[in-house]
């Protein structure tokens, strides 16, 4: 088939498929060697239909390449990954859904909209949560900082000279933030309280900065903001669901396909930062999130040290297995400690589990 004929089968254009071809997604059949045109096989157009249907749902071109990588050896996997991708979409949806609610509720009065979702009109529940730091096994001392609270959950990994005196003072900063009536005024606070920690480890540790991932629970949501390379993870129904991105050179690079999950989690350049909170001017802005809670829900916030080296699957495990936050914690921070599969505690490991109760 020549590109014409394979992009009007495919519904992809001819654009799209030497792009697709230049990322190694869409290779062609072959490729003739005096004028450089491409001609595909009838067999690659389901392939094809494929990757225009995992981007009509807005999936970045890594996440494609990775369910076509699957899909014929493993269907099953290609679908729980589309599954846990929309997941994502939906949560990013909702928190957005949230921030239109009051915009509106502000500007035009109340509607059936933000009567849906009003914090004042939700039933309340609370947070049982745990929190643990660990040295880890290489590092000389512990510059990550974790905090678990009734309304609070945060972790901070410091670097630098004085990195443990920066995530400390990020943290001090961020329990401030207290949670106003509506939505838009609790992301507002919580984006006042990132900048406000980025000069407190300006003042604190000149020349060092640290990471933060820190979410204030309202009683039936979490306000989520986001710093550098630690995660935010929400455990629903068995399904675990990643909430944050990693603010690193490395996973820009994914993004734009130049890298596969692979590459990425072995690359020398995976801990450079692309955002942190360092005072040194031009303070970084946080991702903010607002995302639902309900009973039987749980919150897992991780620094790299225990994301870097553990796998997912892994961290699902231990958090499905239903034991205690304080359980769970510990047995997270073993995982990235212990010396099976090479691991051994390479870096500091902070995280904090939260369960939504009654």
């Amino acid at each position: 088939m020549t590109i014409g004929e394979f992009a009007r089968a495919s519904r992809l254009s001819a654009k799209a498929l030497r792009r697709y071809d230049e990322l190694g997604l869409l290779t062609p059949d072959r490729v003739d060697a005096h004028s450089g045109y491409r001609y595909y096989a009838g067999a690659q157009v389901e392939r094809a239909r494929l990757v225009a249907w995992l981007r009509r749902i807005g999936m970045p071109l890594a996440e494609v390449r990775d369910v076509c990588a699957l899909h014929g050896t493993d269907p099953g996997a290609a679908a729980r990954t589309v599954r846990a991708y929309w997941a994502r979409v939906e949560a990013e949806t909702a928190a957005r859904r949230d921030l239109a609610a009051s915009l509106v509720d502000r500007l035009g009065g109340p509607t059936d909209m933000t009567a849906m979702t009003s914090t004042t009109n939700a039933r309340p529940y609370g947070l049982l949560s745990a929190a643990l730091s660990e040295r880890g096994r290489v590092r000389a001392s512990n510059q990550d900082r974790a905090y678990a609270g009734p309304c609070l959950l945060a972790v901070a990994d410091g670097y630098g000279e004085a990195g443990e005196r920066a995530a400390t003072a990020a943290l001090a900063e961020i329990e401030g933030v207290r949670a106003p009536d509506r939505a838009g005024d609790l992301l507002n606070a919580l984006e006042d309280g990132v900048r406000r920690a980025d000069t407190a480890v300006g003042a604190a540790a000149p020349g060092s900065g640290t990471t933060l991932t820190a979410g204030v629970w309202t009683g039936d949501r979490l306000a989520l903001a986001h710093v550098g390379d630690g995660r935010a993870y929400l455990l629903r129904d068995g399904e675990l669901t990643r909430l944050t991105r990693d603010h690193t050179v490395v996973q820009a690079r994914v993004e734009a396909g130049e890298l596969d999950a692979a590459e990425a989690a072995a690359h020398p350049d995976r801990v450079l930062l692309l955002r942190a909170l360092d005072g040194a001017g031009g303070s970084p802005v946080p991702d903010l999130g607002l995302y639902e809670g309900r009973p039987g829900d749980r919150w897992l916030l991780c620094t790299d040290g225990l994301s870097a080296v553990v796998p997912e699957a892994e961290l699902h495990g231990v958090l499905a297995a239903g034991g205690s936050p304080e359980d769970t914690v510990r047995a997270l921070a073993d995982l990235a400690l212990a010396d099976a599969e090479g691991r051994g505690g390479p870096d500091n490991v902070s995280c904090v589990v939260a369960d939504v109760v009654p």
